[in-house]
């Protein structure tokens, strides 16, 4: 059982590839499986969180199931 995380903007760099399939569970436990630094990065109170195409408000409590895709968007600035 998997679930795929997708890692945009500057993510990317940090995670040092776009896309990474892993375990499912609670997000905590998914990201705390991750480098630390990754983990920190994706923990961050800019980083928006969209599962399945849908923005997520709360992901104090939220619990991954096989098949979902889990999209971190960074902060966007532009010139």
């Amino acid at each position: 059982m998997a679930v795929r995380l997708l890692f945009l903007g500057r993510l990317e760099d940090v995670a040092g590839a776009s896309r990474r399939d892993v375990d499912t569970g609670s997000l905590d436990s998914v990201l705390s499986a991750l480098d630390p630094d990754l983990a920190r990065a994706l923990r961050g109170d800019r980083i928006r969180i969209a599962v399945n195409g849908e923005l997520v408000a709360d992901r104090s409590n939220l619990i991954l199931a096989d098949g979902d895709e889990i999209a971190f968007l960074p902060p966007v600035s532009g010139g």
